[in-house]
């Protein structure tokens, strides 16, 4: 089973920096340019200075992240970090609506260390996800310079009685956050520090007690963890006399799977098919699915517009061409999916797509990869870029969401899901803490 650890974070000191607001940022992957440099502006004590760094000109390997650790070193020694002096734990709350409607949701979890262990059967860790060479070489340069975790890896745990939830609730009922912010998509960040008791008994104890007690399945942040066992490894070799050191752990969001969990969808846009008529693309789509038509683009768009509500796994897709569109659903999973895959991976909506993008449109997982398909989680910008030929779009899928248990199904059965199959929402903040790897 999973051992998982109290620490002591670094966290911002407001009296240093000011605002909290003005320090936090998304996490890495979902940065685009023009938001890095608005963050970049917001203040000079921004995380994406640590957890992003950007290049300078003359930069060779690795210079970079090198940068952020000397900005580290003197955010430690300024006071811009401070180590909380106490072993805790950091219940966090998001509150948020769901995109695309107008339900609100609030899910709680807690930050804490979770021991690395390498992948494998009985494992007490699960992957769902395969992960990319370059975003590993790029965590990996930027952990070895800095010696700290600056953003977490989601993990979900199974606790089906609800008492994690009764604990969390209990945990701040009471108590002022440290930090309470609003971030640009409107979701409500709150931070609580709860120090782990000295008797070793008590709420902390035992919500860490539930979180251990089955596998943890990595929701988000596979590339994290895949870095992190590596740079265990290569200290190790240097250090193979500590016990139990602190890089044998990573950064971890526990979150149980009884949370109002949101899972959002990624549509995907066909680009440079060889024939985008109508008549063609329905008669590829006719051998895979049954086609209803739908006459408007709004009435398509507003049909998927709420896929985070929906149960989806169900077979159920929108598709948008420049002529028209249709409400697509699956033939039975056996017609379509391929022999060589897991009952769970063969089930799942994106799987089912894949079959019918190699086999009806000719399009494989290297062309895939190479950038025929694009990715977006808007459907109504998915239909927009058909529309306009963007980039050589032709054809849009919409999808409902992969459900949360049939992830844990595939990361259960050790199989792993194909890119871009979920995107947890919302994403937790970076700079909320620091994890150092010391203790």
């Amino acid at each position: 089973m999973p051992t998982i650890r109290p620490f002591r974070a670094l966290r911002y000191d407001a009296e240093t920096v000011g605002d909290l607001d003005m320090v936090v940022a998304p996490p890495y992957d979902v940065i685009r340019p023009a938001e890095h440099q608005v963050l970049l502006l917001r203040s000079p004590h921004n995380i994406v200075r640590l957890d992003l760094p950007t290049d300078e000109p003359g930069d060779e390997t690795g210079d970079r992240q090198r940068r952020a650790a000397r900005i580290l070193a003197g955010w430690r020694s300024d006071g811009t970090l401070r180590k909380d002096p106490r072993p805790s734990i950091y219940v966090y709350e998001q509150g948020y609506t769901v995109p695309g409607t107008d339900v609100e949701r609030t899910q709680r979890g807690f930050f804490a260390r979770l021991r690395l262990e390498p992948f494998g059967p009985g494992g007490g860790v699960l992957p769902h996800e395969k992960t990319l060479a370059a975003p590993r070489e790029d965590r990996y340069l930027l952990l070895r310079a800095t010696g700290v975790n600056t953003s977490p890896v989601v993990g979900l745990y199974d606790e089906p009685s609800g008492r994690a939830r009764r604990i969390l609730a209990d945990l701040t009922a009471d108590a002022a956050p440290v930090f309470d912010v609003l971030d640009d998509d409107r979701t409500r960040h709150r931070l609580w520090v709860v120090p782990v008791e000295s008797e070793g008994e008590g709420p902390v104890t035992e919500l860490v007690a539930l979180a251990a007690a089955t596998p943890i399945m990595i929701a988000d942040g596979h590339h994290r963890y895949e870095t992190a066992l590596r740079y265990r490894d290569e200290r190790r070799m240097t250090r193979s006399c500590e016990e139990d050191p602190a890089f044998d752990y990573l950064l971890m969001l526990f979150l149980a799977t009884d949370e109002p969990l949101t899972v959002l969808p990624t549509h995907r846009v066909v680009r440079n098919l060889e024939d985008a008529s109508g008549d063609a693309i329905r008669a590829r789509l006719g051998d895979f699915f049954d086609v209803s038509p739908v006459g408007a683009q709004d009435d398509l768009v507003a049909a998927f517009n709420r896929a985070a509500l929906q149960p989806g796994g169900r077979g159920r897709f929108g598709a948008w061409w420049r002529t028209g569109g249709a409400l697509l659903e699956a033939r039975p999973v056996a017609e379509v999916a391929p022999s060589n895959k897991g009952e769970a991976v063969r089930e799942l909506d994106v799987t089912r797509l894949g079959v019918v993008l190699e086999r009806g449109f000719g399009i494989d997982a290297q062309q895939v990869a190479g950038g025929r398909v694009g990715y977006t989680k808007s459907a109504a910008e998915a239909v927009e870029l058909v529309d306009g030929h963007t980039d050589g779009a032709d054809l849009a899928f919409l999808l409902e969401p992969t459900p949360v248990n049939s992830v844990a199904a595939v990361a259960r059965s050790g199989d792993v899901m194909p890119q871009k199959s979920t995107y947890f929402y919302p994403k937790a903040l970076s700079g909320l803490l620091v994890n150092p790897l010391e203790w």
